[in-house]
């Protein structure tokens, strides 16, 4: 019987909503109000009219001067369900590909990691790298089209977090946290490991950092 389980987290756009983040600073840098910018959008951004060099310099834009990986919204409940899990023993390991593009390495862990504080984001490491197989873990869980297909082709258990560019994307799909916290533990005792079930509502909470003794 396996004595650990872990569980491999993306970040932007299964726990941090980059869209609706990023919507806000290219709507400013494109100078279009945010409503001309749909939040259903294929990975490319083509409904936001971006070429693929106009979205990196735009992303750049946003990553070093309106340090966007510092603000963006968290996906609810995904704190919640992370910190039951933590807590029930499973192993998150962050793994995100956020260092996209040069120059700004350096702000992205930084304001990566402040932003998973800020967030009240439970984890026991993090890796920062493109090629999600490369990490082990026993579960996955990725929104992007191209992970997914990498990790399903590498043999690994996947969880597919629905975003409106995925939905041509077959496999374990979960559209919330509630219904991602379920897979794992469903995950887990497939792997033969006893977790310390959480239950919603009867734990401590993401936001027991901010509590006072």
């Amino acid at each position: 019987m396996a004595d650990s389980f872990i569980f491999g987290v993306d970040l932007d756009g299964v726990c941090a909503d980059y869209t609706a983040g990023l919507r806000r600073i290219a709507a400013d840098v494109l100078g279009v109000p945010e409503s001309q910018l749909p939040l259903e959008r294929s990975w490319d951004f083509r409904e936001w009219g971006l070429t693929p060099e106009a979205y990196e310099a735009i992303h750049l834009l946003a990553v070093t001067e309106h340090r966007l990986l510092r603000e963006l919204p968290v996906i609810a409940d995904a704190a919640d369900a992370l910190w039951r899990l933590s807590d029930s023993g499973v192993w998150i390991r962050i793994i995100t590909h956020r260092l996209y593009v040069n120059w700004g390495h350096a702000i992205a862990v930084s304001d990566t990691v402040t932003w998973l504080d800020e967030a009240r984001i439970p984890y026991r490491d993090i890796c920062f790298l493109g090629t999600k197989p490369e990490v082990e873990a026993d579960l996955y869980i990725d929104d992007g089209p191209h992970n997914v297909d990498a990790l399903l082709a590498g043999g690994n258990e996947v969880i597919v977090f629905d975003q409106p560019y995925n939905r041509h994307v077959e496999g374990v799909r979960a559209t919330t946290w509630l219904e991602v916290e379920e897979l794992v533990y469903e995950s887990a005792a497939r792997h033969g490991v006893t977790l310390d079930r959480q239950l919603p509502g009867f734990d401590s909470g993401a936001d027991r950092l901010r509590r006072k003794p």
